[in-house]
């Protein structure tokens, strides 16, 4: 059955469209605590980013998870991740996250955990989409939920971060610049890494409702490289708007991707014995550099559909812990239960600490390898792989590629595009070949 509101993360969109209104919302959390509020789990906890529309619906939350008879705890600014983990601890019998991830403020959206801080299932997730179209009803007044402000919540999530390393460690002597992206993690970010001992900078870290993910964050990183260079600090660090994405910087201002931090993390893993013979999930986007850096090290890899919610699959699948994304959703599962920003860089600093060497050298370990993508736009949405002509084009690709490269054809899940990546070991070729095989999609479909 095929959803009508949930995409791969949630539902989002434009503030003000259909389905992101105050009316809907209200009409959504009800829904929610009529499937997923019990006798025994009486409570869902909520969680919001720094955009402005996020006080409307925490407002239209609250009125209809009340009306289901739900009881809620509301957590103000919260990192996704943050959510996650304090759904758990509360033993609430869900988390709702508002928040439209690394979008831009005019946009906004509703994600759910599970109680066990997981995503919801498709079956749930459909049984939601049912009570959306039925008439909306309020328990009697003597059964309505509360609404209560929880404190505490920043302080818990601070302390979980900090406990994900070991007590031995300590970030003392560490100069660091701590790019907020003016979102969720604007406040607890800086504190966690000063209070392990880093000299912390914290910047982009005082939103005002319409700047989250402007210029900066970890989709726009050019500010950052230049602080960390101006300022000699060691390294930067990067989130997005609800802190479940990670890009560093190292002390040049070179970028350090999804990719490149996966390997450090995994190879550090590997080398304090906490990889326990098993592998790494990455994506179909995920360059053959890191596929081929971890096989070299004996470490497993394979590749999901693109998405977090496919990495996580994998790793259910394998029972691995470690997987994520070149965009740097980066997912840890012996330290939490989705991918973390926070968390994902202190294991990176672990591994810079344990080592004895710089986020620049841990990143020599892997080589990147050239990517070019091409988006080419078609009348309808397809499979360009039933189309005889790409097929044939494909293999003529990737013959003159043999093991030094990688195609990839993949059509766009929410606009009439095919993307046409190439990777290989010459730029040049990489380029020429990617056009190549783009004009005959073109051409063809």
């Amino acid at each position: 059955m095929t959803k009508k509101y949930f995409g791969t993360d949630g539902i989002r969109g434009k503030v003000g469209e259909y389905p992101i209104t105050p009316e809907f919302v209200m009409k959504l959390g009800w829904a929610a605590g009529k499937v997923l509020g019990s006798a025994t789990r009486d409570r869902i906890v909520i969680g919001k980013d720094t955009r402005i529309s996020g006080y409307m619906f925490e407002s239209a939350l609250e009125a209809g998870i009340a009306a289901s008879g739900i009881n809620v705890q509301l957590l103000g600014p919260m990192p996704t991740p943050g959510i996650a983990y304090l759904t758990r601890t509360f033993r609430a019998a869900a988390g709702i996250v508002i928040s439209a991830s690394h979008n831009s403020y005019y946009d906004n959206g509703i994600k759910f955990f599970s109680a066990q801080g997981t995503k919801l299932d498709d079956e749930v997730e459909l049984e939601i989409e049912s009570y959306l179209d039925k008439e909306m009803t309020t328990v009697s007044s003597d059964k309505l939920g509360k609404a209560r402000r929880v404190s505490t919540a920043a302080g818990r999530y601070i302390e979980f971060c900090k406990a994900s390393i070991p007590s031995t460690h300590t970030l003392d002597g560490l100069r660091i610049v701590v790019d907020c992206a003016n979102g969720a993690a604007y406040s607890i970010a800086p504190k966690v890494f000063r209070e392990l001992g880093a000299t912390v900078q914290a910047v982009f870290n005082e939103p005002d409702g319409l700047n989250i993910n402007e210029s900066c964050g970890a989709t726009d990183t050019d500010a950052l490289a230049k602080l960390v260079v101006g300022n000699g600090a060691d390294l930067g660090i990067a989130l997005d708007g609800d802190a479940d994405r990670l890009i560093m910087v190292d002390h040049t201002g070179e970028i350090v991707d999804g990719d490149e931090l996966l390997y450090i993390i995994a190879k550090g893993a590997q080398t304090a014995g906490r990889l326990n013979n098993s592998g790494v999930v990455g994506t179909l986007m995920s360059n053959l550099g890191l596929e081929k850096a971890l096989k070299a090290d004996g470490i497993g890899f394979v590749r999901a559909n693109v998405g977090d919610r496919h990495v996580m699959a994998l790793l259910k699948k394998h029972q691995w812990n470690f997987g994520g994304e070149s965009s740097g959703h980066l997912i840890c599962l012996d330290k939490n239960t989705t991918g973390d920003g926070i968390i994902a860089a202190l294991q990176v600093l672990v591994v810079m600490a344990n080592e004895k060497k710089s986020l620049a050298e841990l990143k020599n370990g892997m080589t990147k390898y050239p990517q070019t993508m091409v988006n080419v736009k078609v009348s309808k949405r397809q499979d360009p792989m039933k189309n005889a002509k790409v097929v044939e084009a494909v293999k003529e690709v990737e013959s003159e590629l043999a093991d030094t490269g990688r195609v990839l054809l993949r059509a766009s899940g929410t606009e009439p595009l095919i993307r046409v990546m190439i990777e290989g070991e010459d730029t040049a070729q990489v380029e020429r070949l990617a056009n190549q095989l783009a004009d005959v999609v073109k051409t063809n479909l």
